[in-house]
């Protein structure tokens, strides 16, 4: 019978392997836990509460055209304006007719999520009304009158 001795090679591995194992087995159930160093007792750390994140809500800016609809608002031409959909079932209307600024608001239509109405002052006392219905999320239309009679078709969005 051969005896190996401790300097051989595959002794020397099983040795090794060995006393990895003990080692590893003997720091397995061990965890470092803090210390307060005014008593010596643990110190109870609250576990970290994720923190939700909402993103604000980003208004929604859509181009509307006002194309005339009667002989009073030919002489205007064609109107862009813009709406801006706050989320939240209203937002601010404006249009710029014949160098005069109207600015003003848009709000749904209680009890529905496709119609509205959008009404502008102007910087010069005039005022323009203008109803809608949205047959898309980004894209809708309407008409609108101006106080003095003239009437336009309008469309929202690209």
């Amino acid at each position: 019978m051969k005896t190996l001795s401790v300097s051989h090679p595959a002794v020397s591995r099983c040795l090794g392997a060995l006393g990895c194992a003990v080692v590893a087995a003997g720091l397995a159930g061990c965890y470092v836990v803090p210390i307060d160093p005014r008593n010596g007792h643990p110190v109870n750390t609250p576990q970290p509460v994720p923190a939700a994140v909402a993103a604000p809500a980003v208004p929604l800016v859509f181009p509307a055209r006002l194309y005339p609809a009667n002989d009073l608002a030919s002489g205007y031409g064609l109107v862009h304006a813009t709406v801006t959909n706050d989320l939240n079932g209203r937002g601010t209307f404006n249009a710029a007719i014949a160098g005069e600024s109207f600015v003003g608001e848009a709000t749904r239509t209680a009890g529905s999520n496709r119609d509205g109405v959008a009404n502008g002052a102007g910087n010069r006392g005039a005022y323009l009304s203008c109803r809608y219905t949205m047959n898309s999320a980004t894209q809708g239309t309407g008409t609108c009158r101006l106080n003095n009679g003239a009437e336009f078709t309008m469309h929202v969005g690209r």
